[in-house]
């Protein structure tokens, strides 16, 4: 038996999911639209990282310690921790730090668990509105001031009528910038800057794609499994795996998700 196929396991790593998220929510909170110091982790660049973003990862490494101790975690913040499950937990305390120190509420707390083949579940909370968007072997699912409710990504369109998003207008080098124009100049909408509620908005079935580049593990784990889980696909731009991060391409279906990969080709 797999751990996908493991029906108690399964119902015991998404308590402890939710209970992760759960204690990350209040301390995000704490310094979200405060006076908090920011500081850069790049030399030369801007990395903005807060105190909203460590207390966050500590307060969820906390509640692995007392659910989960032999699982292994990769944290944005913290680094690695080694553990003899097979299991680990890949922790983006704050995705979207930038907009965390703008005061908008397009950032999350990322969750995901995953094996050696990637994320078995994970999710996207987001503190500041109260939405949970959740996704694993039994389907995905958000909750929030509307209830909740099951999600599924939207059916086939041609890119000509898709909405495709991703975080920074220039994606990454000049020439992963060009591939994703040539999607762009396809697509009859873009948008920009939403970080990791882009990915929520694709397993809600609102857009089609979100196309990125650069990416960490921690930036792709909890948003691949909840788009997975909605019926979507997320690989790297050759069509390989993505839970490693780099560049990757989440389509809502098979036909969209060609569509665009031909064109980043």
């Amino acid at each position: 038996m797999t751990f996908r196929q493991d029906t108690d396991l399964i119902a015991s790593i998404a308590a402890c999911a939710h209970a992760l998220a759960d204690a990350a929510r209040p301390a995000t909170l704490a310094h979200f639209r405060a006076d908090v110091d920011v500081a850069s982790k790049e030399d030369g660049g801007f990395d903005p990282v807060t105190e909203g973003d460590r207390a966050a990862e500590r307060a969820m490494r906390a509640v692995l310690a007392k659910l989960r101790p032999d699982d292994g975690i990769l944290g944005e913040e913290f680094g690695t921790l080694d553990g003899s499950t097979g299991l680990t937990w890949v922790l983006d305390p704050i995705d979207g730090t930038r907009a965390y120190i703008s005061g908008a509420p397009t950032w999350g707390v990322l969750v995901a668990v995953s094996d050696a083949d990637g994320p078995i579940l994970g999710l996207i909370d987001q503190p500041h509105i109260g939405e949970r968007f959740f996704g694993g072997p039994n389907g995905a699912h958000v909750s929030g001031p509307g209830g909740e409710r099951s999600m599924r990504t939207r059916a086939a369109r041609p890119l000509s009528d898709a909405t495709l998003m991703t975080t920074f207008p220039e994606v990454g080098t000049a020439e992963e910038g060009a591939a994703f124009a040539r999607v762009a100049a396809q697509a009859k909408l873009t948008r920009y800057g939403l970080d990791c509620y882009a990915y929520a908005l694709l397993a809600l079935g609102q857009i089609d794609l979100v196309i990125e580049a650069q990416l960490q593990p921690y930036d792709i784990g909890g948003p691949m499994a909840v788009v997975q889980a909605a019926g979507g696909i997320v690989t790297d731009w050759t069509g390989g795996p993505a839970q490693h991060g780099g560049r990757v391409i989440a389509a809502a279906n098979a036909d969209i998700h060609a569509e665009a990969l031909a064109l980043l080709a």
